[in-house]
């Protein structure tokens, strides 16, 4: 009996002593927990512009004799340990706090795009946590890729093509350098409409015409500064085509007459004056021959000055290139003036104007003939040439 109750005072002493030696027990895992090296906070993602300085940081508590490397997560290719520097001189650590751990590349290339590992040299197994960095390029035209100068005939179809590299890939953007609107076509279509740009690397063009011709703009953007752009001149070549807006032409003896054509030709063309089919005018006292340019539109002009009987006649203006030749026809004739202290009369007969000034008479007869008389030469020269 004694016995068993020596054993029972052992028992309950026993569970007595048990809670004390549970927060022993826990006093000394956590103090391994804490002598263990940890990572502080995340390393995280970050963006860097090329050419500029990237940092990346590892915070570590705990650290004791352990050492901190830098690792390329990638191919896993040492980069420093501790504050030594393995591979390039670009690259170099530094000990921020005393408890983080930076990673600086200098200059930042894109190459050097991609995710970095911090790691502690712990045993049995290793820590280690992985940040990313992305490199944002600005964009660059590759031309080698890219269109030039384009020439084409009229009604074919032709299309730019515009090129670029840079990160994020960046968007081409299209306008016409004159800040005109842009006339576009859909495949098959007749009709022409206008846009102020066009986005996308093929602008395509169909069945060109020579409205369309100019310098285009290849725009490429990608929200890292600086944009770029390319010029790119599309020409469209066609044969001359001559347009009048005066064929028959009156002035009164004594006067200077301008004549005047308008040519559209591309390539540029050679252009000269004709009298009656025969004469070629050339530029002097008597005649004054002048040219205006824009783009594929020539505007002509001769000027003849102190209008004389002998001047009277057909005029040609004539323009031809490489494609084709193409002439104007002007017929220039006499307005007679009547003296008289009436004001002038101006009569418009088909587009053809005159001011004619009638002689006053004392019959009413003699008033009305003469002027019966001209309008019926002006409705005979107008059937002539109509």
């Amino acid at each position: 009996m004694k016995m068993y109750r020596q054993l029972f005072w052992t028992l309950i002493h026993g569970f007595a002593m048990l809670p004390s030696i549970a927060v022993k027990d826990l006093h000394v895992v956590n103090r391994k927990l804490v002598d263990v090296p940890q990572f502080e906070r995340p390393i995280g993602n970050h963006t860097f512009h090329i050419g500029k300085e990237a940092v990346l940081g590892c915070s570590v508590i705990n650290l004791g004799k352990h050492k901190v490397g830098w690792l390329r997560a990638e191919d896993q290719t040492v980069l420093s340990l501790n504050e030594r520097v393995v591979l390039s001189p670009r690259y170099s650590v530094s000990l921020d706090t005393p408890s983080t751990w930076q990673l600086r590349i200098r200059p930042l290339r894109a190459e050097d795009r991609g995710c970095y590992m911090c790691q502690i040299n712990t045993q049995p197994s290793m820590k280690w946590q992985i940040g990313c960095i992305d490199v944002y390029v600005p964009p660059d035209i590759i031309n080698e890729e890219t269109s030039a100068d384009v020439s084409a005939q009229e009604l074919e179809n032709v299309t730019l093509l515009c090129r670029a590299t840079g990160h994020p890939p960046p968007k081409i953007t299209w306008r016409r350098e004159d800040h005109e609107p842009m006339l576009l076509k859909k495949v098959g279509g007749r009709d022409f409409y206008k846009v102020e740009s066009y986005t996308g690397s093929s602008l395509p063009l169909w069945r060109v015409d020579r409205r369309q011709m100019g310098a285009f703009l290849c725009i490429a953007a990608n929200d890292v500064p600086p944009a770029v752009s390319k010029r790119i001149i599309l020409n469209v070549n066609f044969p001359p085509t001559v347009i009048v807006p005066n064929q028959l032409l009156g002035a009164p003896l004594g006067t200077d007459v301008v004549l005047e054509c308008t040519v559209e030709a591309y390539p540029n063309t050679i252009n000269y004056w004709l009298k009656n089919r025969g004469e070629m005018l050339l530029d002097g006292p008597k005649y004054v021959i002048s040219e205006e340019r824009s783009s594929y539109r020539v505007m002509m002009k001769l000027t003849i000055r102190q209008f004389l009987r002998g001047d009277i006649g057909t005029y040609n203006c004539v323009s031809t290139n490489s494609l084709g030749k193409s002439e104007g026809t002007l017929r220039l004739y006499e307005i007679k003036l009547y003296p008289s202290s009436q004001s002038a009369a101006e009569v418009n007969i088909g587009g053809l104007t005159e001011g004619a000034v009638k002689q006053k008479t004392f019959s009413k007869s003699n008033q009305v003939l003469p002027r019966t008389i001209d309008i019926l030469v002006l409705l005979i020269l107008y059937v002539l040439v109509y």
